[in-house]
């Protein structure tokens, strides 16, 4: 069989794949247009950031089984295009945790102590030393955005260092970040409050762009950032602006909207901002690990069919996955269900397997739910290796029960995820043992097809709301592929859940919750 490595990697990784027998092709920096002209040779695809895995790619590769990602971001990879050709996509979660957190760590000394400006000061032959005065960090507040793994260790640093530390994440409990030293404080008022703020979460359409202009004018005059995490969170027009009229006092980036940074970029003209060609994860010891997990992991699935750290595919041997295969993905839609559903930080997660189900090691089935319910907020950071481990690092407690009867089905998942704001409750079922369905979302029974764009309305039980809907929708481009409803006669209301075309617009949806019928509107991806 053959390997192809398509970007760089150390030389472990590379003698793990050969030792296995493996023919490995080594070719970094490999070209888009050869990539396709080459993909369909090979067994197994070992890629870093810089290759692109695109559709094209993928529908090219007559006998590709596995792309394995020497890292964690998998923004790189077309992943349903590799779920629809059956392709084992794996990453190595945590492989450069530590690196990133320390190079954090790195730029908040450089942004106090202008560090980078007096280096190329001194070297230009000058000795300005009144120039480059800064200022301590220590009893200063320190402001993270995204408090999971990176987050956490950026803060246990701190908190050493004696900074006061505050956090933001809706996926962590109070309780939790309390056990950790940290104060939980929600987004407007770390920024009024941090001193140092440091972002550590994924590039969601939810945080695309969430530190911009408003959240600048929301922060203290004076105030430091620093972006290790994803190109695209910063709004990097409005950070320009902040840096030029001295409300940011410094600004220090190790990853950009786009990549490589354009070299006329007005960033880089400023004296006031750091810039590092995106090191978070460069350094010889995470390389490393990275590497030798990533090759472990590829020969482990090529030679013995063994799975581990996929993004798509659980930990289980094929001859389980024959029997518990169909249900595993309902089992993450209905995760990913209940996490765009629920408000506030999740507390708990019941799932409770009914019927046939009962008699299966459903372990998998727990482990693909807590996936989808952590994924609308962690991305590639969560998988069904580490799902439970992330949901107790946040606090989040995982009860599993079996039941053998299911009520009106063979078989049943009944999940209650309680939240710091109530509960959400969703059940389903598979139909001719391989088409989930949601049978029920909070009491309201239903017979819904979970997948793509879905927009969920919970409205007054009267003649004419499905109508008005229906208008609003089209007056915005928006075609109805399936919609289905729930009923409470005895309260008069409805649950409306619709398949969509494609995402509605954010004027789509104000529109719709500014009907007097509809008490809440809420798009899901599923």
């Amino acid at each position: 069989m053959k390997i192809l490595v398509s970007d760089t990697l150390s030389e472990e990784g590379l003698k793990i794949l050969e030792d296995a027998g493996f023919e490995v092709v080594y070719k970094p920096g490999l070209p888009p247009e050869e990539l396709l002209e080459i993909i369909e040779e090979f067994d197994g695809l070992i890629i870093r950031s810089g290759t692109k895995v695109t559709r094209e790619v993928i529908e090219r590769a007559k006998k590709l089984r596995v792309i394995g990602r020497a890292g964690t971001g998998l923004d790189n990879v077309d992943i349903q295009a590799a779920n629809e050709k059956g392709i084992v996509v794996m990453n190595v979660p945590g492989g450069n945790t530590l690196s990133a957190a320390e190079h954090t760590l790195g730029l908040l000394f450089a942004l106090a102590r202008k560090i980078p400006q007096a280096v190329a000061s001194i070297k230009a032959g000058k000795w300005e030393k009144k120039k480059f005065m800064g200022v301590e960090i220590n009893n200063k507040t320190l402001g993270i955005i995204g408090l999971g793994r990176i987050g956490s260790i950026v803060a246990d640093r701190a908190i050493a260092m004696k900074m006061k530390v505050i956090a933001y994440d809706p996926f962590v409990t109070p309780e939790a970040a309390e056990k950790k030293g940290i104060e939980l404080v929600d987004l407007e008022e770390l920024f009024r409050r941090s001193d140092f703020i440091t972002i550590h979460t994924p590039l969601t359409k939810e945080t695309y762009h969430l530190i911009d202009e408003k959240a600048f004018s929301m922060m203290k005059d004076g105030v430091y950032l620093i972006n290790c995490a994803r190109g695209g969170i910063v709004d990097e027009e409005a950070l320009y602006k902040a840096l030029k009229s001295g409300k940011v006092a410094g600004a220090a980036l190790d990853v950009y909207e786009k990549e490589p940074i354009d070299p006329n970029h007005p960033l880089l003209e400023l004296d006031n901002f750091i810039g590092t060609p995106h090191l978070g994860a460069s350094t010889v010891e995470a390389q490393k690990t990275v590497a030798v997990e990533i090759a472990k992991q590829v020969v482990d699935y090529l030679k013995n069919g063994i799975v581990k750290n996929a993004v798509n595919v659980p930990s289980i041997s094929p001859e389980a996955m024959k029997v518990i295969g169909p249900v595993i993905g309902l089992a993450e839609k209905m995760g990913l269900l209940a996490a765009q559903l629920s408000e506030g930080a999740i507390q708990e997660a019941d799932i409770s397997y009914e019927g046939e189900l009962s008699q299966l090691d459903v372990k998998p089935l727990t482990l693909a739910f807590v996936k989808g319910l952590l994924y609308p907020h962690l991305k590639e950071d969560v998988n069904y290796v580490n799902a439970l481990i992330r949901a107790k690092e946040r606090g989040i407690k995982v009860v599993e029960s079996k039941a053998e009867m299911a009520e009106d089905f063979t078989s049943l998942i009944r999940a209650k995820v309680i939240h710091t704001k109530g509960e959400t409750l969703v059940e389903g079922t598979l139909f001719g043992k391989k088409e989930p369905r949601i049978v029920k979302i909070n009491g309201f029974r239903l017979d819904a097809l979970p997948e793509g764009h879905m927009l969920y309305i919970f409205n007054e039980d009267k003649p004419g709301v499905i109508g008005q809907v229906g208008t609003i929708l089209g007056k915005h481009g928006l075609n109805i592929a399936r919609m289905y409803v729930g009923q409470d006669p005895e309260k008069h209301t409805n649950v409306i859940l619709l398949s969509l075309d494609q995402r509605p617009s954010e004027e789509a949806l104000n529109e719709l919750r500014s009907l007097n019928t509809v008490y809440l509107v809420k798009p899901l991806e599923l």
